[in-house]
């Protein structure tokens, strides 16, 4: 059976003699300072100092070359990528679902529903479905809303006023940036 190309498994960089059709390379020492040289040189050189010849960029004229360890390298790489995915906080969009004439405890449910949904950085789409005739009197839907915007405006703010949309009105709040304390000692 033979295996098929798998690009996301192909190596991200090419590695001392992978690297092929180059007579000279620009070579990048440790301190920063690059030059011009030929491969074969910069190659005799990463093994005489027991490391790699890695291409960081491979231009259209010189691929750019650093003598480096390249497992370290690449364990570098991947120590970045999680750290930001570690810093990387994905904002979820929940919904509040509400009728133009809800009673009072539930109205209060959902409320406490959406507080807490911003309290936890989400931001929250309060839509009001209009069912049947309802549509004759989209103010008392509005009014709930408008209701729901009140109740939540010490956790979040509606990023645009309510609108009709269809038969629905739909406003999205968004959570108030929380200021994170620094625990330095003075």
């Amino acid at each position: 059976m033979q295996r098929r190309y798998n690009p996301s498994r192909a190596p991200l960089h090419r590695v001392n003699s992978a690297i092929v059709d180059v007579d000279k390379v620009r070579l990048v020492s440790s301190d920063g300072v690059s030059s011009i040289v030929f491969f074969r040189d910069a190659l005799s050189q990463a093994r005489s100092q027991n490391l790699d010849l890695v291409e960081i960029a491979s231009d259209k004229g010189l691929p750019i070359c650093k003598i480096i360890d390249y497992g370290k390298f690449k364990f570098e790489l991947l120590k970045k990528e999680k750290d930001n995915k570690k810093k990387q906080h994905t904002v979820s969009l929940k919904e509040i679902k509400l009728g133009a004439r809800i009673d009072d405890n539930d109205f209060l449910n959902k409320q406490k529903q959406a507080q807490s949904f911003l309290e936890k950085g989400d931001k929250v789409k309060v839509s009001l479905r209009f069912r049947g005739r309802e549509i004759m009197h989209t103010s008392l839907g509005l009014k709930v809303v408008e209701k729901m915007i009140e109740g939540l405006v010490d956790f979040g703010s509606a990023e645009k006023k309510p609108g009709l949309e269809g038969r629905q009105i739909v406003v999205i709040i968004a959570p108030k940036k929380v200021k994170v304390k620094s625990n330095a000692k003075n």
